[in-house]
């Protein structure tokens, strides 16, 4: 077969454009570090590496979501622990106004700065966080949760929702707690039943905060603890009564200064001397708001003591209000277990994505990512190849009859 010279020529350049082309893409792969430049390139490796980079980027918004989580986790805790800093003030001046060596008028300064105190409380309770949303307020963010009316109450204008952000393919996580739960929802007394002296009493009784031993019987009317001493200077003996006092008579006995007195699960002391027919029930806790806790302890400051019975009373009265203050104090607490609970829980995820994402791009590296060591071997096969394609072009255009002449 003859084999015409402009055939020859031809074939020398489409070997040259060939290496050349090659070598274009070796080239680029080593600029690029990347094995795959086009979807031609593999594709079934690029299909394969779209899922894999779609995962990343979910498993990426899940580390935002985390981080999103901790932000406003750490201002709440922040928010809760002021509210707490400002509640233990407030229990120490409790403490300061109930010694007797307080006057009318030094309470009534106490007083005043436990109003200030509970300010200072409802405006921690309004927080907003960086965006202008409240923190207390559920799904209802751009409402204020809490305000008070003219008569003096305290209400919550939130619901009770929590945001939550998504932080693993099948874990979310709160990032919220409405401040129906934290400031309004405290349990008064012990947390099971609460003590309070009846103010025509005229004794100088006090009754502790009691506590629970075994089963606690409730009555939806409450328990009546009466002394008795019919005769003057007499022994002192008390009863109690279920029912609100007019059921029948569940325990009584003689009375001791500071002795436990126990019925249906209830355990009561008081000390001092009672008068005869001065009462003191025993109800079920109810909830109970931190403001108006506050403002419960403030006025009992406020009232003026002028004798041994209002005194006794004054006592009574603020005994309970460190009572409930405490409740306040280990119910904030509670809350911040459960962020602090939460924020552990949103690390050990983040640890998670993070494994997750180190495997996506390792597989991803392992598809698209070049083996330079190959390619630069590539690299120069390929400059040898256009090498010796141009040296056989130039012989070839150096062919000429007359070389065998």
């Amino acid at each position: 077969m003859r084999i015409s010279t402009s055939l020859m020529q031809q074939l020398g350049i489409n070997a040259i454009t060939e290496q050349q082309a090659k070598l274009s893409e070796t080239q680029m792969q080593l600029a690029t570090g990347k094995r795959i430049l086009s979807a031609a390139d593999d594709p079934s490796a690029v299909s394969v590496i779209t899922g894999l980079r779609q995962s990343l980027e979910t498993t990426e918004k899940y580390q935002s979501n985390a981080d999103t989580g901790i932000s406003r986790l750490n201002v709440e805790e922040s928010t809760l622990s002021g509210t707490i800093d400002i509640l233990q003030r407030v229990r120490v001046l409790a403490l300061q106004g109930n010694n007797d060596s307080q006057t009318n008028e030094t309470r009534q300064y106490i007083a005043n700065e436990i109003r200030e105190l509970l300010s200072q409380v409802v405006g921690v309770a309004n927080t907003k966080d960086q965006n202008g949303d409240y923190l207390f307020s559920g799904n209802q963010v751009r409402t204020q949760p809490f305000s008070q009316l003219a008569s003096g109450t305290f209400i919550y204008q939130g619901d009770e929702g929590q945001r939550h952000v998504q932080i693993g393919s099948e874990r979310q996580i709160a990032t919220s707690d409405p401040g129906k739960g934290i400031f309004m929802e405290v349990r008064n007394g012990n947390g099971t039943f609460v003590t309070r002296a009846n103010s025509a009493n005229t004794g100088t009784g006090t009754i502790n905060a009691g506590y629970v031993s075994g089963s606690f019987v409730p009555d939806i009317n409450g328990y009546e603890l009466t002394f008795l001493q019919p005769i003057v200077n007499g022994p002192i003996t008390y009863e109690v009564r279920d029912n609100g006092g007019a059921g029948a008579i569940i325990a009584s006995g003689n009375y001791s200064s500071g002795v436990n007195i126990s019925f249906n699960g209830a355990v009561v002391a008081v000390e001092g001397v009672p008068a005869n027919n001065d009462k003191f029930t025993i109800k079920m806790s109810s909830n109970q708001s931190v403001f108006e806790t506050l403002d419960n302890l403030a006025a009992t400051l406020e009232t003026k003591t002028t004798s041994d019975a209002s005194k006794a009373l004054f006592h009574n009265n603020m005994g309970a209000a460190i009572t409930d203050i405490d409740r306040a104090l280990e119910n904030i607490e509670s809350y911040r277990a459960r962020i602090g609970a939460r924020l552990n829980t949103i690390d050990s995820q983040k640890d998670v994505n993070e494994t997750v994402m180190l495997q996506i791009k390792g597989s991803i590296s392992s598809l698209e990512d070049l083996d330079f060591a190959e390619a630069v071997g590539r690299l120069n096969l390929g400059l040898t190849g256009l090498q010796a394609a141009q040296q056989s072009y130039t012989r070839i255009q150096g062919l000429s009859l007359f070389n065998y002449m």
